[in-house]
C-alpha cells in the first residue's frame, strides 16, 4: 500500500515541532479580519506571508491571486511522477474579528502555548489547519526519499471566507484550468472531540430569504377596520406557521423531491459517535429536541434539509398597546438543503408556496440572498478511503464519520471544477472558533501534519 514509513514521518515531526510551531505563531500575529476594512492591508500582508513561506516549504509556484476582495493563495508543487493523481487543498487565511475587550485572556493576535494548546484568532480556524500542510508535506518528502510529492499538489486559500466568499465562486470559475484536479481536500472542519478522530463526508447548502408583506397604505385604526381587511402581520404569521406540518416536516410541496436518503450504514456510523444529547442540548443553550419525525438529533442537524424562521416583525413594537392593523410585515427564512436539492428550484418552490399563501389585498416582495450547494461524498469512494486510511495510521485507531450542519464553499469547487469534495480537520469544539480565547490542540495539530505527510502516499495506492 503506502511506502511512507510512519516511524520516519513522526521522527521528522517530532524533529521540527518548534519551528513549525514558531512560524504558525508568527503567521497568527497578522490580524487579516476580512469582515473590517480597516485590515485590508493585513489581510494582503497574511497572503503575502503565507505565499512567501510556501516558497520556503518547497513549492515552486506560490502566487497571490487578486479579486475584487481580499486577495487568495495558489500554490503547486508538481509530482515527478507524470500520471500521479492531481488533489487540490482548500482552506483560508483571513479570520474574524477579535479584540481583548471581547473577553479573552490575553491579546488575540498575540498568540500563547499554555498546557499544550496555541491560544490565538485563527489557531484552529483556519491558518492552524491550512499549516499542517507545511509540514506535512515535507515529512513526506524525507520519510519516502521523494524530491517530489507523490501527487500533484495545489493549494488554494482564500481571503474572505470569513466574509461570505462573495468573490470565491467567480475566482474558482475564472481560474478552473489552474486549479484542474482530481480531488479536493477541504481542511476547514474538525472532529468529533479529542478521543473521536472522524472525517467529514458533506456539508448542507442554503438558501435563505426575506418576504415583504404590504396591507394597508399607511396603519389603520383596529376599531374602525379591523375584522374587514387583510392584516399582513396576520399572514406573517400564517405563513411561518405553515412551514411545517404535524411531524416536522418542511411542508412546502415538492421540497424533498430528490433528497439523498441517509443509508443504513451511514445511520449505524453515526449512531456508533459518543454522542450525549443532555450536553449537547446545554451547548445549544436549549431545553428539548425538535425536528422532522423519524430521525435522530445528530441525522437531523446533518443529513436533513430544515426550514426556519430567523425573524418575524411588523406592526407596533414599542410599549403599551396601540390598536391597528399595520401597514407591513415581514419574515425572514432560511433552508439548510442536503444532496439531491438544487438551490434554484428550492428559491422557485419557496416563491410559488408564497405566493399560493398570500391572500388578496396583500402585496408581496420576496428577497433572496445568496445561495450555497450542498456536497456529500459518499462512504464507499476511493478518495475517502486514502483520507481514512491516513488518519487511521496518524491516530492509531479507527475512524468514524459526521457530517456538517452548516454551509460553505465547498460546494463551489465541487460544482465548478466537477471532483468529489473530501473534509481533513482536527479541530476540536472545545476550540472555540468564532469564539474568544480559540485555540488549536497542539497534539491534534500534529496529527493533522502525520495525517497530511501519509495522504499523498494512500492517494497513490488507490
Amino acid at each position: 500500500m503506502s511506502t511512507t514509513p510512519d516511524s520516519a514521518v513522526r521522527t521528522y515531526v517530532a524533529a521540527h515541532r518548534e519551528t513549525f510551531l514558531g512560524d504558525l505563531a508568527e503567521w497568527l500575529r497578522i490580524p487579516s479580519v476580512s469582515a473590517d476594512p480597516e485590515r485590508a492591508a493585513d489581510v494582503r500582508r497574511s497572503a503575502e506571508w503565507l505565499a512567501a513561506k510556501l516558497k520556503e516549504t518547497g513549492f515552486p509556484v506560490a502566487e497571490v491571486w487578486e479579486t475584487p476582495g481580499a486577495p487568495a493563495v495558489f500554490a503547486e508543487w508538481p509530482s515527478d511522477t507524470a500520471d500521479a493523481p492531481t488533489v487540490l487543498v482548500y482552506g483560508h487565511h483571513d479570520v474574524q474579528p477579535a479584540a481583548l475587550e471581547d473577553g479573552w485572556d490575553g491579546e488575540p493576535f498575540e498568540p500563547r502555548i499554555h498546557d499544550g494548546r496555541m491560544y490565538g484568532r485563527g489557531a484552529a480556524d483556519d491558518k492552524g489547519q491550512v499549516f499542517f500542510h507545511t509540514l506535512g508535506v515535507r515529512a513526506h518528502l524525507a520519510a519516502t526519499g521523494r524530491t517530489a510529492p507523490a501527487v500533484h499538489l495545489k493549494l488554494l486559500i482564500e481571503g474572505e471566507e470569513e466574509s461570505g466568499s462573495p468573490h470565491f465562486a467567480d475566482l474558482v470559475r475564472a481560474r478552473a484550468g489552474r486549479l484542474a484536479c482530481d480531488t479536493v481536500i477541504v481542511s476547514d472542519t474538525g472532529m468529533w472531540d479529542e478521543d473521536t478522530p472522524t472525517v467529514c463526508t458533506g456539508m448542507r447548502g442554503l438558501v435563505d430569504c426575506q418576504i415583504d408583506l404590504y396591507g394597508p397604505d399607511q396603519d389603520i385604526h383596529s376599531g374602525s377596520f379591523g375584522g374587514s381587511v387583510p392584516n399582513p402581520a396576520t399572514e406573517a404569521a400564517r405563513l411561518a406557521a405553515a412551514l411545517h406540518d404535524a411531524d416536522g416536516r418542511v411542508a412546502i410541496p415538492g421540497f424533498y423531491d430528490g433528497v439523498v436518503e441517509l443509508t443504513d450504514r451511514e445511520r449505524a456510523l453515526f449512531a456508533r459517535l459518543p454522542f450525549d444529547e443532555e450536553r449537547w442540548l446545554r451547548t445549544a443553550m436549549s431545553y428539548a429536541t425538535s425536528g422532522e419525525a423519524g430521525y435522530s438529533t445528530l441525522e437531523r442537524v446533518w443529513a436533513r434539509p430544515t426550514a426556519e424562521v430567523n425573524g418575524i416583525g411588523g406592526g407596533y413594537q414599542g410599549p403599551g398597546g396601540k390598536t391597528i392593523v399595520p401597514s407591513s410585515a415581514q419574515v425572514k427564512l432560511s433552508f439548510r438543503l442536503v444532496a439531491g436539492q438544487d438551490t434554484e428550484r428550492v428559491r422557485r418552490l419557496v416563491a410559488d408556496w408564497v405566493a399560493d399563501r398570500v391572500p388578496a389585498g396583500v402585496r408581496h416582495e420576496i428577497t433572496f440572498w445568496g445561495a450555497t450547494r450542498p456536497c456529500l461524498t459518499p462512504l464507499d469512494h476511493p478518495a475517502l478511503r486514502a483520507v481514512t486510511r491516513a488518519m487511521g495510521r496518524a491516530f492509531g485507531k479507527e475512524v468514524l464519520y459526521t457530517r456538517e450542519g452548516g454551509s460553505g464553499p465547498a460546494a463551489d469547487l465541487q460544482d465548478v471544477l466537477d471532483v468529489p469534495v473530501l473534509f481533513l480537520g482536527i479541530s476540536v469544539p472545545s476550540d472555540g472558533w468564532h469564539s474568544v480565547n480559540e485555540k488549536v490542540e497542539i497534539d491534534l495539530l500534529l496529527k493533522g501534519v502525520e495525517t497530511s505527510a501519509y495522504l499523498w502516499s494512500e492517494f497513490t495506492a488507490l
